[in-house]
């Protein structure tokens, strides 16, 4: 199989944690903002400028959301600030939604955004409204839709985390195999994105993945009775942002390292229901995403904003929390969808009879 490494995508990542002059940001009401970008929209013609934005979104009150639990990449917080700016109630429905729920269920919970994985964004993308955020120049090519159907807001590298008072930090994946590490998924592969992307990590040979080596280090773990759960493991194979927020709140007993030969990244996709019952609202919230304040809070939570690459070269980027990032030893390699449907094929076929 080939692979396809996102340049564009993969500076943002990479960048993410290098520093730059962080801003302090106003949460008055937006006055006098350039126009919106109306080109790529279904809005109404009425919706022209940021104001008239805002002051529609106010009538409508209220802002449904899916899929978005509160600890994941600081929502919690991105959340608040979103309702407490513009005076709008979020309902947070099914916060634990994978993406796949998300858009199995839009027509009975009627979210108006959705956050997706760029598979399932890809596939849903007749059922989202064309909209272009204010700041759409600085998202990378590769992780858009031209048409303004989905983008990414935020990414990640597959991670290690590990207790250093347990094991020595390992280099890479095949160091799990040495005895003391006790190693677990956030969740079955089969089931999982989180934990399907970590066995592809440990696939990854000269940045391709090989879903194959991957499988049979995790079937090599069982077998010597060292792949437990999380409640019982020293290392946790996750994205670097649930282990970054771990060893945030335990420094002396959590490290995160991205092993140098498996530098896997992944974005998660912004899109409107094209049925949103608050269509305003709806683009108001990816407005806000977008902003250098949305951005900059999802990176509290240890994500990697999309528009980092840009507001650090206008000094917007909070640089103080982006050297809290886990260092990234390489840019990041993204699967292609293609390569990911096989992988998945091979793990329907081989995980459960070798694994468990």
């Amino acid at each position: 199989m080939t692979v396809r490494t996102c340049a564009a995508a993969a500076a943002i990542l990479a960048s993410a944690g290098c520093g730059a002059s962080s801003t302090e940001h106003s949460s008055d009401q937006p006055k006098n903002l350039p126009p919106v970008n109306v080109q790529a929209t279904s809005m109404k013609a009425g919706f022209t400028t940021m104001e008239r934005l805002v002051d529609a979104a106010k009538r409508e009150g209220q802002l449904n959301v899916i899929g978005l639990p509160r600890d994941w990449v600081n929502f919690g917080e991105v959340i608040d600030a979103f309702s407490d700016k513009y005076g709008l109630k979020v309902n947070e429905l099914e916060p634990g939604a994978s993406s796949k729920r998300e858009l199995d269920a839009a027509a009975q919970l009627k979210p108006d955004v959705f956050d997706l994985t760029m598979d399932m964004a890809v596939s849903g993308a007749d059922r989202f409204a064309r909209y272009k955020v204010q700041t759409w120049q600085d998202l990378p090519d590769d992780v858009k839709d031209p048409s303004g159907a989905w983008y990414a807001a935020y990414g990640g590298y597959m991670s290690i985390g590990y207790d250093p008072r347990a094991v020595k930090p390992p280099v890479s994946f095949a160091d799990l195999l040495q005895p003391g590490y006790r190693v677990a998924l956030d969740g079955d592969p089969l089931r999982s994105a989180g934990a399907f992307d970590g066995v592809m990590a440990a696939s990854m040979r000269s940045g391709a993945p090989h879903p194959e080596q991957g499988v049979a280090l995790f079937a090599k773990l069982k077998q010597a009775g060292r792949l437990t759960d999380l409640t019982k493991a020293n290392t946790v194979v996750a994205w670097d942002h649930l282990n970054a927020a771990r060893s945030a709140a335990h420094p002396d007993a959590w490290k995160v390292t991205i092993p140098r030969d498996a530098p896997l990244g992944s974005y998660h996709m912004q899109a409107i229901n094209k049925a949103a019952p608050h269509p305003a609202a709806a683009r108001l919230w990816q407005e806000f995403l977008f902003s250098d304040e949305g951005q900059n809070l999802l990176q509290k939570g240890f994500a990697r904003p999309v528009r980092a690459e840009a507001m650090q070269m206008k000094g917007t980027l909070d640089a103080e929390q982006a050297a809290k990032l886990p260092k990234a030893p390489a840019p990041p390699v993204l699967m292609t969808i293609p390569q990911a449907d096989a992988a998945k094929a091979y793990l329907r076929r081989e995980w459960t009879k070798s694994v468990g």
